[in-house]
């Protein structure tokens, strides 16, 4: 059995899947709102000035601070349903089903959230290492719980999981910076579907 990582967002789908579903599933005056006050933010990220870890957090307190729990773990059960299937790739799914006809250990390991992640992970019998949301009495807090699972933090987390050095081959696959840690731990690196070495 070997272990294959797989990042989600620009890896298993074409496209990201923050700003989807903030869109999706926050209040329509917020995202009215958020419309007007986050253009510097976005083009500060696109520049390279902001990085996506900062703007993630400011999207995540102004999206999400004060929306009951349950209501957007509701959205994010449709999301993952509704959305998801359109901007997965079918290249990435036939090599995660290739992965798994090996006997191989799946992982998906995202800085996305587990919100609508943990559903589509459980519907394609993969394993998940993702960042989330923290609330208290059933009230989102506009903050993650614990760091994101990007860079350094994706490694951290892969070796809570299980100690990569006792399976045969490591493959990892990603498709941004915030990948290039996790690519690090595989001996069979895939970066934007292109064998790396």
């Amino acid at each position: 059995m070997n272990l294959a990582l797989f990042d989600f967002d620009g890896t298993i789908t074409h496209k990201e899947t923050f700003a989807p579903f903030l869109r999706f599933a926050i209040p329509r005056r917020r995202h009215v709102l958020g419309s007007a006050l986050f253009p510097p933010w976005v083009i500060g990220y696109r520049l390279g000035l902001v990085s996506g870890i900062r703007i993630r957090s400011k999207l995540v307190a102004f999206g999400f601070r004060g929306l009951r729990a349950e209501s957007i773990a509701h959205a994010g059960r449709r999301f993952s349903e509704e959305v998801l299937p359109q901007i997965v790739r079918p290249s990435a799914l036939e090599r995660i089903q290739w992965h798994q006809a090996q006997g191989d250990k799946v992982v998906v390991v995202s800085g996305a959230l587990d919100i609508y992640l943990k559903p589509w992970c459980k519907r394609h019998g993969v394993e998940l290492l993702c960042s989330s949301l923290h609330a208290e009495n059933g009230v989102l807090s506009g903050r993650y719980q614990g760091l994101q699972c990007v860079k350094e933090e994706k490694c951290r987390r892969v070796r809570e999981l299980c100690d990569p050095a006792s399976f045969p081959l490591v493959y990892a696959y990603g498709d941004t910076k915030e990948d290039l840690d996790m690519l690090s731990m595989a001996q069979r690196k895939f970066y934007r579907w292109q064998e790396v070495n």
